[in-house]
């Protein structure tokens, strides 16, 4: 059955999300539409100012309204520490577990060359130049364990080592399960976890 060219769209526009199948779309196009228009409405509104006003932080790569993030400009921050993500999802989780103090670097993805993403992607350069300031003493790699994310972890590992063999380079503990997502590991694995990283 055709939904129409506007209703197509917005099904089509829906399936983008993740996790988010025909069938899924369908029903949360129909629910808004026959529902709650008004909240279709802010949702719209909320997406379209977030895609005009949110970007990166010229530090740390998260998504920030401000040229520099909060967490890039808070005084008390260790800025010994450098904590690589692969999302602000995960820095997110981190940041719940109350567990680390120190700044960030987040890559939006991780190395996956069937894909397409490979050092570029990932912002490798950003990286380096951000660890070359003679300032960072550890930088914890925090990506998830997933043959991707370990991938990630160790190209990362072996390319800070390269360039300064007295940086400390470490990994979470493996806590956090085998092949799960860090984003959607509770807030208590992920603080043991970065209590009890090593190095890598």
């Amino acid at each position: 059955m055709k939904l129409g060219i506007t209703l197509d769209r917005l099904v089509d526009a829906l399936k983008q999300l993740p996790g988010v199948g025909p069938r899924s779309a369908q029903r949360i196009a129909f629910h808004l539409l026959q529902h709650d228009r008004d909240a279709a409405v802010r949702l719209g509104e909320s997406l379209l100012l977030a895609a005009r006003t949110i970007g990166h932080c010229q530090r740390c790569n998260t998504l920030t309204e401000d040229p520099i993030c909060a967490t890039c400009s808070g005084v008390r921050r260790d800025p010994q520490l450098l904590c690589v993500v692969e999302s602000p999802a995960d820095q997110l989780v981190i940041e719940q577990s109350l567990a680390y103090s120190g700044l960030y670097f987040v890559l939006m993805g991780r190395l996956s060359p069937l894909d397409g993403v490979g050092p570029r992607e990932i912002q490798m350069e950003r990286l380096l130049a951000r660890v070359a300031d003679d300032i960072v003493r550890e930088v914890v790699v925090a990506t998830s364990f997933t043959p991707e994310g370990d991938a990630t972890a160790h190209y990362i590992a072996q390319l800070l080592r390269e360039r300064d063999a007295g940086l400390k380079v470490t990994r979470l503990a493996r806590g956090v399960p085998a092949g799960a997502e860090l984003e959607y590991t509770d807030v208590n694995t992920v603080a043991q976890a970065m209590l009890d990283r090593r190095a890598d």
